[in-house]
C-alpha cells in the first residue's frame, strides 16, 4: 500500500496520489491563513498583511487549487472509472458525491473570491463569517473523504501505467517536466 506520509520531502509527478494528498495539506494551510486573515482583519482592519494574505490565497486557488480539481476530474476519476470492477466498488457513489461537492466548493470559492479581490486592493470591508465557514467546511470535509476513502482506493486499484499517465497529465497541466521513475 502506498503511504501518503513521506520523509523524503515533497512528492513529484511520478507519485501523483501522494502529490494530490500533499495538495490537500496545502489547501488546509490556505484555509488556516484565511482564518488568521479574518481575525486580523476584524482586529486591525485592512492593512498590508490582509492585502498580502488575500493575494496569496487568490494566487493559490486560481492556480494550484484549480489544477487540483482538474487533476481529479480529468485524470484520476476517469482512470478509476476505467477499472474493470468499478461498478462493484464503492467508487460510483463516491465519485458522484465528490463531483457534487466540487460544485459546492467552487460556489463557495466564488463567494469568497469576490471579497478577497477587494481586500487585495485595500478596500475596507468585513469578511462575513458565514462565507469563511462555508468555504473552509466544504473544503475540509471534502479533503477528509478524499484522504480516507478515495486516495487509498485509488492506490489499491490503479495500475502503474495509469499512475504514470495521471502524473504525466498533472505535469503537463502545470508546464512541468515529467521524468517518470527517475
Amino acid at each position: 500500500m502506498i503511504s501518503f506520509i513521506s520523509n523524503e520531502g515533497a512528492p513529484s509527478f511520478d507519485h501523483p496520489l501522494e502529490m494530490l494528498h500533499a495538495c490537500h495539506g496545502k489547501i488546509l494551510q490556505q484555509c488556516e491563513t484565511l482564518n488568521k486573515m479574518a481575525l486580523h482583519l476584524n482586529q486591525q482592519g485592512v492593512d498590508t498583511q490582509v492585502q498580502q494574505a488575500a493575494k496569496n490565497i487568490l494566487r493559490y486557488f486560481e492556480t494550484a487549487g484549480k489544477f487540483h480539481h482538474l487533476d481529479e476530474e480529468e485524470d484520476l476519476f476517469p482512470a478509476l472509472r476505467a477499472h474493470k470492477g468499478f461498478e462493484t466498488t464503492p467508487l460510483p457513489a463516491l465519485l458522484e458525491r465528490l463531483l457534487a461537492e466540487h460544485i459546492v466548493m467552487l460556489a463557495s470559492w466564488d463567494a469568497l473570491r469576490s471579497v478577497l479581490l477587494e481586500l487585495a486592493e485595500g478596500k475596507s470591508l468585513m469578511l462575513e463569517a458565514a462565507i469563511i465557514n462555508n468555504f473552509i467546511t466544504s473544503y475540509s470535509d471534502h479533503i477528509a473523504i478524499e484522504n480516507t476513502q478515495l486516495l487509498p482506493l485509488a492506490a489499491r486499484l490503479l495500475t502503474l501505467q495509469q499512475l504514470e499517465f495521471i502524473g504525466k497529465k498533472m505535469a503537463e497541466r502545470r508546464g512541468a517536466k515529467f521524468l517518470f521513475g527517475q
